[in-house]
């Protein structure tokens, strides 16, 4: 026999030891499992794998094809922009989730990403609903409603749903809102975690009143369980590898949470107790909790025809905003994630079976090291707030053209002139912008600003291929704005690290598949995460989405 029919058979004959039994085929594929670590920087699965078990990350990446060397294509890595592009195969430009908030051009002001009035959520208790009390995105919502209508691409989601025949059953979960609306796309069903209340929430867009196992799920009040109890390190102190990284202090103190093991939670009634828990592993072990009933209560996987569940954790995210990627929290956090990881796969293999199951692992963005701590490891980081950048654009405006109100805002990364001013003086948009480009380019901390008009005549290169992906005739701003390398580009507020730059730390995230058919390998050549949605559409017998341009991975099918 050849290599590849010995391969093959081998697989076969695997699959059928280490799996339930079951009268299907050894290779037909029922469920769809895409997990998302939101945040999930690639160089973390290697820093800690001598200390994962053998059932979650270590799993994934020994029984599956890893693709080591995954970069965004695009320069703003944040969520929305990092699922959207995971869930559709294409840049923002086309899919037009350019940030997690842009300009409104209908009613001139900004605007949160899957903001939607006609489709309100639907209460689960008898609370007033705020929305998130730390997530700068959040807060700049106008309206209580959620839905998908503003993602302009056919995501991987609703691509099974069409191809069958509206047959699969299609779930998105997440920490977060727009993770989970992103990859639910149109025809999917989301949930999320609400951090007024702790339970798992969806819109009106998916349904009118919620599923009775979705009530009795959030009658149990599992989050509530954690009140004024503690994040403890899981393993001994002396195992960790960043024990000597535990108080550092520029980390945040979330209004009590703490900078140091152990971190307690806030008592019932507190306004913050649900965001800690997200900041917290409790979080993700919710959402997996959350996820299993999904699993049992809607029958994902039971039939020959391919349901789709999108798991989307966001703990390390939120770990990572409050006290860095190289933090004992960030550590624990990791090592706990292995667990739960391991958990979750273990009930997959119980219900669906893993040789039933397509499973991929990414993450929507990676993220930057604090600026502090790379100071003290001698690089030059700093702090560049939104405030300051937009004073360094009027101060500019005004310097060059004596004109007061030009610059309307700055909401990272673009900035964005104001019409009325505009047009009141008679000043070209082009060329205001290039101009005011050139200037701030020579500001602290920011390594290139360049006008979104004026881009297409600048020469290529990588970067400005990224901006270029980043942008949409619509809902991009006048000039687009890089943060020097390790420099912090953020507004004000209890956020210690953040994202959303084009540098590699935060553009290079894991990819990895894994099936009963798929080759354990790992793969050094460029992707990206682009390329994800068109291959599992190849996988599973499809044409890739409709606006996809990510190319099919031809080492999963080896």
């Amino acid at each position: 026999m050849t290599k590849s029919i010995v391969h093959i058979a081998l697989v076969m004959i695997v699959a059928a030891i280490i799996s339930p039994a079951s009268n299907a085929k050894d290779d037909d594929i029922r469920l769809v499992l895409q997990l998302t670590v939101d945040g999930l920087r690639t160089d973390l699965l290697a820093r800690y794998a001598d200390r994962f078990g053998d059932d979650g990350i270590l799993f994934l990446k020994q029984n599956g094809t890893v693709f080591a060397n995954a970069h965004y294509q695009h320069a703003n890595t944040e969520t929305i922009v990092g699922h959207a592009t995971l869930a559709t195969g294409a840049q923002p430009s086309v899919h037009g989730m350019t940030g997690n908030v842009w300009f409104d051009a209908e009613d001139g002001e900004l605007s949160y990403n899957i903001e939607d009035p006609d489709y309100p959520l639907i209460p689960t208790r008898d609370i007033e609903i705020k929305g998130n009390q730390v997530d700068p995105a959040q807060q700049l919502a106008r309206t209580k409603g959620r839905s998908p209508t503003a993602l302009l691409a056919e995501t991987i989601a609703d691509k099974l749903k069409a191809h069958s025949g509206g047959r699969a059953k299609v779930f998105a979960v997440s920490g977060k809102d727009r993770s989970a609306v992103a990859m639910g796309g149109r025809a999917g069903k989301a949930f999320w975690m609400s951090t007024d209340s702790g339970d798992f929430i969806s819109s009106t867009y998916y349904y009118e009143t919620y599923p009775e196992w979705v009530v009795d799920w959030n009658n149990t009040r599992k989050a509530d369980e954690y009140a004024e109890t503690e994040w403890r390190l899981m393993n001994d102190d002396g195992t960790y590898l960043l024990a000597h990284q535990d108080d550092r202090a520029y980390e945040t103190d979330l209004r009590g949470y703490g900078r140091t093991f152990p971190h307690r939670f806030g008592a019932l009634g507190n306004k913050l107790l649900y965001t800690q828990l997200v900041a917290s592993p409790r979080g993700d072990q919710l959402l997996s909790d959350f996820a299993k009933t999904l699993i049992g209560s809607e029958g994902l996987g039971e039939d020959s025809v391919p349901d789709y569940l999108s798991v989307s954790f966001s703990g390390v995210d939120a770990v990572n905003h409050f006290f860095g990627p190289s933090s004992l929290e960030n550590e624990d956090m990791m090592l706990q994630l292995d667990r739960t990881l391991a958990d979750l796969l273990a009930f997959v293999e119980k219900k669906v079976g893993l040789r039933h199951t397509l499973i991929v692992l990414s993450a929507d963005h990676g993220f930057a090291e604090l600026p502090e701590y790379k100071s003290e490891l001698g690089f030059d980081a700093g702090r560049l707030t939104t405030d300051v950048v937009f004073a360094a654009a009027e101060r500019i405006a005004e310097q060059q053209y004596g004109v007061d109100g030009l610059v309307k805002f700055y909401y990272r990364p673009f900035v964005y002139l104001n019409d009325e001013v505009l047009a009141a003086v008679e000043l070209e948009r082009e060329t205001v912008s290039e101009v005011l480009a050139e200037a701030l380019t020579r500001e602290p901390g920011i390594y290139l600003a360049i006008s979104t008009d004026g881009i297409e005549k600048a020469p290529d290169s990588k970067l400005l291929a990224q901006i270029r992906n980043n942008i949409h005739p619509v809902r991009s701003g006048d000039i687009y704005v890089v943060q020097d390398p390790y420099w912090f580009n953020f507004n004000k507020g209890p956020v210690a690290g953040m994202h959303g730059s084009p540098w590699s730390y935060d553009t290079h995230v894991p990819m990895i598949f894994v099936s009963s058919q798929i080759t354990s390998q790992i793969v050094y050549r460029p992707v990206q995460p682009a390329d994800l949605a068109p291959t599992l559409a190849a996988l599973l017998g499809m044409s890739p989405p409709a606006s996809a341009q990510g190319t099919v991975l031809p080492e999963v099918f080896e």
